[in-house]
């Protein structure tokens, strides 16, 4: 029995690798398919854009935007807060698609830099535990909506991706990671979704997180195996993608390439440290 017991404990720890790193699928949750395409209702994400002018940090067209997660003032922790909590009490259901899609965005990406804060410091999203055989808070229940409680993964994989089904929303949530596409500097909003989803497209497919060729190899972000039904699921839809967002250079070099593709992803904290 304890040779039994022994035998199983190992095996699971051989597996975890594969446990932690499996990305979730789309799995659409019907309970948030409920709209009002009739609503003129317009959310208000002033906070949000106000709290993205003090502590986010544009960086070049190579770099990440940073975070000043150790500069936040409790004061704009406090309104970061009461900003995520009047997103929750809204009647999401009874808002158009368009108000929706923008609010699940913002929630998403304000939600998990709230949760850096308050792990704060830390040298990685991954370093917050949900449970057993996890690694990150994407399962924790963090927030409630219409009296249901969800977590980030199910804002992700069960909302965003299968409801809209517009894999431009890989680069609209953001992770609080280096290799993760860029936190936006403004809120998304029904007004300027498309070219806020394109502008996030060509910034992290034109940046060497997305897209890297080297002298051996081309090397691309993991979300594009991790995701890859969501990008066509072949590698030719994929590149089809890619082009339609790179340079003209980049988009060249694409489409002639047969070579071998490898896949990275940084996941160190995407934080501005302070220089003094």
């Amino acid at each position: 029995m304890r040779a039994t017991c022994n035998f199983f404990f190992i095996m699971s720890f051989l597996l975890l690798p594969a446990i932690v790193f499996a990305a979730p699928k789309a799995e659409l949750w019907q309970r948030w398919q409920t709209n009002d395409p009739q609503s003129r209702t317009h959310i208000d994400h002033a906070v949000w854009a106000n709290f993205l002018d003090q502590y986010l940090v544009v960086g070049t067209a190579e770099s990440t935007n940073l975070v000043r997660y150790a500069e936040v003032k409790p004061d704009d922790k406090s309104a970061l807060t009461q900003y995520i909590a009047s997103l929750t009490a809204l009647p999401i259901s009874r808002l158009n698609r368009a108000e929706q899609k923008a609010l699940w965005v913002n929630l998403y990406n304000s939600l998990t830099v709230l949760t850096i804060l308050e792990h704060y410091p830390i040298k990685s999203i991954r370093k917050i535990s949900s449970g057993w055989f996890s690694s990150g808070p994407w399962d924790l229940k963090l927030i409630k909506v219409e009296g249901i409680e969800l977590s980030l993964n199910d804002i992700e994989h069960r909302i965003l991706r299968p409801i809209w089904q517009d894999n431009r929303v890989h680069y609209a949530v953001n992770c609080a990671s280096l290799g993760c596409p860029n936190l936006q500097a403004e809120p998304f909003t029904a007004a300027n979704m498309e070219r806020l989803l394109d502008k996030a497209a060509q910034d992290y497919i034109n940046s060497l997180r997305g897209v890297n060729f080297t002298e051996e190899t081309l090397q691309l972000s993991s979300i594009y195996d991790w995701f890859l039904v969501d990008f066509g699921g072949s590698k030719e839809a994929l590149f089809s993608h890619l082009e339609q967002f790179a340079t003209p250079v980049l988009a060249s070099k694409l489409k002639t390439y047969r070579g071998t593709i490898s896949y990275q992803y940084n996941w160190d904290l995407n934080e501005q440290r302070s220089s003094f």
